[in-house]
């Protein structure tokens, strides 16, 4: 291994391999190599200016066992930022120390490089680059010692019950449901970026951590050190960007089913719940309101007038929003120039096909500019200029009807390298032109995300999900940890997405419990398919914005008196924060924080909040405790050091026990900490 300092980086240079490490950020390192001539200059997630860094640069020798009972004298490289310091060794090996103690190393099992005189022939490395055949990408494998005492958090949303991702294999792949942003928070410490967009899989092994990316031209992650998780959060929304200030008009009520078939429905709607004194800011008018998929507009038999109907909702005081997909169906009056254009995915083999519910359709490519501007203009012209205030970017994984990466490629190169950065990509196609239209802050709603995509408008609900209580218990941790990937602006489908009989007690217990759950969370926000599905179609068209089912009435009065009730009570609470609300939304902005905030994000000295993931802080002030089982009245809280006030009876309790608390159907246990 030869090193060298190189403007500030420390460059290390074995077996063809240029390993670049420099200081990138408040006590962080980017750390980068390849085995090309030199790196592809792609910043990906780290899109924001850093100050430059005064990191100190050492080349020293240290004694090596040699395997005969003989010492060796071998270089080895220290480069240090502030409170983070890394160390490589004279075979490449990484070591990172916060404050001079060791939080993070590779994983290395070889004759050579060992850190001590323990045999290792196992021949494993802690780099592995394996050529991808006929590619210029390789397979990628980059191991590191594992701590059986770590907790490690974030990495997105991921449809299962452990919140603490130690001992989890994650695909690192975008899908329906799942959205996979590949930033870690560790217990020990420091916040670890992969900053790689390839489809993959990171294992947290107890025995090691493993992170893959099947095809990519180098390897790239960015690391930091700090006491607490909201510096870490900090210091890595420093790098990626941050929201900007959510609106007031935003925070309250957003209403929205599946589906609003026509302008007359989505009016009377709105009519009600003015009439009911119930303010909503924002109304969703799904999908199939086109024609067809790539059409991307309204079908005028049902919408005859939208200009009208937009006015009528802002003169209520109602933004709306339109869902888009990226799916072009190939009887679309664009696709044959999309694809002559070369604006659309490509497909390795076969038909150019990838996705085919209610259509033969193939997805726009949103990595060719030209693809973006394209969507944009007839969006624009659709629906911006009729005053359509935001977008609803569905399937923006995109939903393939079979997930073969290797089967797909963008403009920019094959899927298996790049797919993970698509939603942010497809959400550009709108933010990067209405953020210039002089019309307020852009918000958009999504299904996915990657690393920085808070910081293009996006708010990102957790998709697809049942309707059960095993769901409602897992969103709990999907938002948590979405949270600690950097994502504030976070939903869910109140009530989850998928129900079969709206008229079924347990259902309307379970839509409460999430309701109440909504109430404190970033955006509030009713949707969902309601079964049971016996409303006739509008006309026997096999296309249009008639033909395909629409589910149950999903608003506040749909669902009986008694639980009409309960609703318009705890839409009275989410009002009654609002400048609460805009507090958190600023606090964001500023530093990062989520709205959701896991226990141990504000109580960090407390063993016990790192365990706990069935209760959560609404910002600093608010301990909520969902109820998340069938006909549970009554849960244990912990509460950290400190006074707590329980909202429904003001009875302040001390801090530093479990409490047992009464939860009838029309409360779910609240604390405030008395400060």
């Amino acid at each position: 291994m030869t090193f060298e300092n190189q403007n500030g980086a420390l460059v290390c240079r074995r077996l063809g391999e240029t390993l670049k490490i420099e200081a990138w950020g408040k006590d962080s390192f980017r750390v980068r190599a390849t085995m090309a001539p030199s790196f592809t200059e792609n910043v990906w997630a780290l899109t924001e200016s850093v100050e430059n860094s005064n990191a100190t640069i050492s080349i020293e020798e240290e004694d090596h066992w040699v395997g005969d009972g003989t010492i060796d004298k071998k270089e080895i490289a220290t480069i240090t930022n502030g409170r983070i310091k890394a160390i490589v060794n004279f075979a490449g090996v990484l070591s990172f120390y916060r404050d001079d103690k060791l939080i993070l190393r590779e994983y290395f099992r070889n004759y050579e490089g060992t850190l001590s005189r323990e045999s290792r022939c196992l021949k494993l490395v802690n780099r592995e680059w394996k050529g991808v055949i006929g590619g210029s990408e390789y397979l990628l494998n980059v191991k590191f010692e594992s701590d059986k005492s770590e907790k490690i958090f974030g990495m997105g949303q991921y449809q299962q019950d452990c919140m603490d991702m130690k001992g989890c294999v994650l695909e690192l792949a975008q899908r329906n449901s799942q959205i996979s942003i590949p930033f870690a928070v560790s217990s020990l410490g420091y916040g670890f970026l992969w900053n790689n967009p390839a489809v993959g899989r990171v294992s947290f092994g107890k025995n090691y951590t493993e992170w893959i990316a099947r095809a990519t031209k180098e390897m790239d992650y960015w690391i930091t050190a700090a006491d607490t998780p909201k510096e870490i959060l900090e210091n890595y929304t420093a790098v990626t960007g941050r929201a900007e200030i959510f609106p007031e008009d935003l925070m309250g009520l957003w209403q929205c089913k599946l589906r609003y078939r026509t302008q007359d429905e989505v009016l009377s709607v709105a009519r009600k719940y003015q009439k009911e004194g119930i303010k909503i800011d924002q109304i969703v008018i799904d999908f199939f309101h086109w024609t067809l998929q790539g059409d991307w507009k309204f079908d005028e038999k049902y919408w005859p007038d939208p200009k009208a109907m937009v006015d009528e909702l802002h003169s209520m005081g109602i933004k709306v929003i339109v869902s888009v997909w990226p799916s072009v169906d190939r009887k679309s009056e664009n696709f044959e120039d999309m694809m002559e254009r070369g604006l659309l995915i490509k497909t390795e083999r076969g038909a150019a096909q990838t996705y085919d519910y209610q259509g033969d359709c193939v997805e726009i490519d949103p990595f060719n500019p030209a693809a973006r501007k394209y969507v944009w203009e007839i969006c624009k012209k659709n629906y911006y200029d009729y005053g359509i205030d935001a977008f609803w970017l569905d399937n923006s994984e995109p939903d393939y009807g079979v997930y073969d990466f290797e089967n797909y490629r963008y403009c920019d190169g094959p899927a298996l390298a790049l797919s993970n950065l698509y939603p942010q990509l497809y959400s550009r196609v709108f933010y990067d032109e209405m953020k210039d239209q002089g019309r307020g802050t852009v918000v958009n709603l999504l299904r996915c995300a990657w690393a920085g995509s808070q910081k293009y408008g996006n708010v990102i609900w957790s998709g697809d999900v049942p309707s059960t209580f095993e769901a409602f218990a897992d969103q709990i941790q999907c938002g948590l940890n979405m949270g600690l990937a950097g994502i504030p602006w976070w939903t869910t489908d109140i009530g989850g997405f998928m129900t079969d009989d709206v008229a079924d007690p347990d259902f309307r217990q379970l839509l409460i419990r999430w309701y109440q759950f909504a109430v404190y969370s970033p955006v509030l926000r009713m949707h969902g398919d309601r079964g049971p599905y016996n409303i006739p179609p509008l006309d026997d068209r096999d296309w249009g914005g008639g033909y395909l089912h629409t589910g149950q009435p999903n608003e506040l009065w749909s669902y009986g008196e008694d639980n009409y009730v309960i609703m318009k009570k705890y839409y009275n609470v989410r009002i009654s924060m609002h400048d609460y609300i805009k507090e958190l939304y600023a606090e964001a902005h500023k530093n990062g924080s989520p709205l959701l905030r896991t226990m141990f994000y504000e109580f960090p000295e407390d063993e016990k909040c790192w365990e706990l993931q069935d209760q959560y802080m609404f910002g600093d002030r608010y301990l909520v405790a969902p109820i998340l089982h069938l006909n549970e009245w009554k849960r244990d809280v912990y509460l950290p050091a400190g006074k707590w006030k329980l909202t429904s009876t003001e009875e302040i309790f001390e801090g530093g026990h479990t409490v047992s608390v009464n939860a009838p159907i029309d409360y779910m246990p609240v604390f405030e900490l008395q400060k």
